[in-house]
């Protein structure tokens, strides 16, 4: 016995949203997707999906509704907003925030979807435009079971792991400490260069050394090449971890709990993003180090 696919709605074509709704239409869902920025509906019309005239259209449409904005307050529009998800979901229906926003404002949409008899689940995803290119983002998830088994093929679809992390809220904590873990690591791996570059040796030859010991990661296998080649063509913004960073902090205060080493790099990437350099790649974090350090990393 075969289950027929759900028709899928989609709102966020950015530079996240735009390859994982391609990846449900080449899966074969019927997808109807809306963004304000009409080029990238057109992009994924040409793809196969269809276009929606507003998110409540979206969802009228559609069984299930992913959104994947930038912030809290463009899930809470999206969701709550006049001509938002709200008013075109009927009873039922299945709404999947796949932002990275505020756990609270997690919770909050999710109180606001069961007024109404809809379900909802946080489900913030991990590796950045590569991985979302080739279906294997890491998805951290907020909700009720039932729900996270419903929305299950979809995130086999969109992601090479999904883990139902907690009730609303807990998808977007666990994001938010993959953040900390991420900024900290791209940061260790810039400092660690700046001082090879300084003490004269290849950037690329240390990288090479120390990748196969305790140092290595995933974090620096993608991001010290980058850094060495001078490549920080965007596929995390600075100013999206400057933003996840935020979130970190307003979570700590939150929960009344210090994170000096999260509230170090909310700074340094506040300075980034201030001197105009917020669309960099995260893996600019090195241009901090640089600027305070006089240095210049780059292969010879």
């Amino acid at each position: 016995m075969t289950t027929a696919k759900p028709k899928v709605g989609f709102v966020g074509l950015g530079i996240m949203g735009k390859p994982m709704a391609r990846n449900l239409v080449k899966a074969g869902y019927s997808v109807t997707v809306f963004d304000l920025v009409g080029s990238a509906v057109e992009e994924l019309v040409t793809d196969g999906a269809a276009a929606g005239a507003s998110a409540a259209d979206v969802a009228k449409k559609s069984e299930v509704t992913i959104l994947m904005v930038q912030n809290s307050p463009q899930s809470e529009a999206v969701l709550l907003g006049q001509h938002g998800i709200l008013e075109g979901a009927a009873r039922g229906h299945l709404v999947v925030d796949m932002s990275s926003i505020a756990p609270l404002v997690s919770q909050k949409l999710g109180k606001a979807c069961a007024a109404k008899g809809v379900d909802f689940l946080d489900a913030p995803v991990s590796g950045g435009e590569p991985k979302a290119v080739d279906g294997t983002l890491a998805i951290m998830v907020g909700g009720k079971q039932k729900d996270f088994d419903r929305a299950r093929p979809l995130f086999d679809k969109l992601g090479a792991s999904a883990v139902l992390c907690g009730e609303h809220g807990a998808g977007n904590v666990t994001k938010l400490a993959n953040q900390i873990v991420v900024a900290a690591n791209i940061y260790a791996v810039a400092e660690a260069l700046v001082l090879a570059q300084k003490a004269g040796l290849n950037p690329e030859t240390v990288f090479k050394a120390i990748r196969g010991g305790l140092a290595g990661s995933t974090v620096m296998e993608a991001k010290a090449p980058m850094m060495f080649n001078r490549n920080f063509k965007p596929g995390f913004r600075i100013e999206l971890h400057f933003k996840d960073l935020n979130n970190v902090m307003e979570t700590a205060r939150d929960y009344q709990i210090p994170l000096p080493m999260s509230a170090y790099l909310q700074q340094v990437t506040a300075a980034l993003v201030n001197s105009g350099k917020g669309k960099l790649d995260h893996s600019g974090l090195l241009q901090f180090a640089e600027q305070i350090s006089g240095v210049e990393v780059k292969k010879p």
